[in-house]
């Protein structure tokens, strides 16, 4: 049997076989395919989204139940399962996880369509987040040791580019099927690639050698986990990174999953509408988002690494302006256009925010250092945020009808915008000119 086990050989050292060797187009192959993990990882999570009225319809559920189902269900097995399988990822296998995680998270969104009722649907929820808690850490950190710390911004943007087209193609491909075969079937079609994706990954991908392009002297070996979690928690630029995240994807959360039923009862547009024209909107705004907030904080950082976090934490606010606009409307045109201005500014802000995260720690701590980041992100920004979006607009809805949504949705992500702004100014604050980040500067600029 073939070992599971990750090349460890230390920074700098030469490269002991051909198969560790990821220059040239096979990196931008390996980008590409966990692109499309990333795509049906949002896509599976959030055509949920774009069958929420039918679901609503057939098991007779409050907007705050819905937010139960699509943020607690989801989040809490994320978070248990993120954590074993970041260590893992950390010295084992990577593609291999993400491989298995995929295959296991589609036949589970395939099991949402058998459900009878709120609690066998929210159990089918918690077996999707098991596989996709375990494909994220894996995914960033097997990117950076692809692309090198100055590239690490532009690869980290296109990665979030999966993001936004798992978002458009769960409502589009999610709305076309469910008007065509019913909501049940929606699930199950929308399951079944992912199966052959997962044999892809496995088959195709080649693990690198980890920390290929951390500087001198850093650590690969993996540490015990007690340590990891103390020099973690004593790492105030990962911290002020992950507590940023945690709070400024709550507006993510909130685009992706509630303006879809918020559209429907707002404008009093089909379900298939809907998804067609708002896919395209996520498309029209978060396919240059992530790839121009990529390019802009790959330039500023040359002047200044402190923009790391200073540019997601101005996008992150600017975002709600349009937001706000948009639900001001009454024309569905209107709204969609500036919809898309606003999904392009906060989709903008990713690109900074994953490297960030991925500069400063250790290799041997990088996919625990996005599980702890992504257990964050899913208990604030996921369950909490979705939940607190539903039971607000349950609230509203006997004063303000049909608009009660949209202003639950505004008011939570205008909320976000601003905490958002304060924890990365104070995350920029901790980028003094010493530490892991300057060790890198060091590295890329010697004498």
């Amino acid at each position: 049997m073939a070992s599971t086990r990750a090349p460890t050989t230390e920074p700098g050292a030469p490269l002991e076989h051909a198969r560790d060797h990821p220059a040239g187009w096979y990196r931008w192959y390996v980008l590409g395919l966990l692109t499309l993990v990333s795509l049906f990882s949002v896509a599976d999570r959030l055509v949920f989204s774009i069958l929420t009225q039918d679901i609503k319809a057939e098991f007779d559920l409050s907007d705050a139940e819905v937010g139960l189902i699509g943020g607690l269900a989801f989040s809490i097995i994320y978070v248990i399962a993120g954590f074993p399988a970041a260590r893992l990822a950390d010295r084992s296998v990577r593609k291999n996880i993400i491989g298995a995680a995929i295959s296991f998270w589609s036949v589970m969104t395939a099991i949402c369509g058998l459900a009878t009722g709120f609690w066998t649907l929210f159990l089918a929820r918690v077996g999707v987040g098991v596989g996709e808690g375990c494909s994220g850490p894996a995914s960033q950190s097997l990117v950076a040791d692809f692309f090198r710390p100055a590239e690490l911004a532009r690869a980290m943007g296109i990665l979030t580019m999966g993001a936004t087209m798992g978002t458009a193609f769960g409502l589009m491909a999610g709305g076309l099927l469910s008007e065509a075969f019913g909501w049940r079937m929606a699930f199950v079609l929308m399951g079944l690639p992912g199966i052959a994706i997962g044999a892809i990954v496995v088959l195709s991908v080649r693990e690198p050698r980890r920390g290929r392009y951390a500087p001198k002297g850093a650590r690969v070996a993996q540490l015990p986990l007690a340590q990891t979690l103390s020099t973690l928690l004593a790492n105030r630029v990962y911290l002020g990174f992950a507590a940023g995240f945690a709070v400024q994807i709550m507006i993510g959360y909130a685009m992706a999953f509630w303006v879809a039923p918020a559209a429907i009862r707002q404008f009093g547009v089909s379900t298939g509408d809907v998804a067609l024209l708002l896919g395209i909107a996520y498309l029209a705004g978060g396919l240059p988002g992530p790839v121009l907030g990529g390019f802009v904080t790959e330039r500023l950082t040359r002047r200044d690494e402190r923009w790391r976090a200073w540019f997601p934490g101005l996008v992150s606010l600017v975002c709600i302006a349009p937001l706000w606009w948009a639900f001001q409307m009454r024309d569905f045109a209107t709204f969609l256009a500036l919809f898309a201005c606003a999904y392009g500014l906060f989709v903008a802000s990713q690109a900074g925010i994953l490297s960030g995260i991925q500069n400063a720690v250790e290799p041997s701590q990088r996919g625990f250092a996005v599980a702890i980041a992504l257990c964050f992100n899913n208990i604030l920004g996921q369950a909490v945020g979705l939940y607190l979006i539903g039971w607000i607009s349950d609230g509203l809805a006997p004063e303000y009808g049909v608009e009660s949504l949209g202003m639950a949705v505004v008011g939570v992500c205008a909320v976000a915008g601003v905490a958002a702004l304060a924890l990365f100014g104070w995350t920029a604050a901790q980028m003094a000119p010493s530490g892991y980040l300057a060790k890198i500067k060091a590295d890329q600029n010697p004498g």
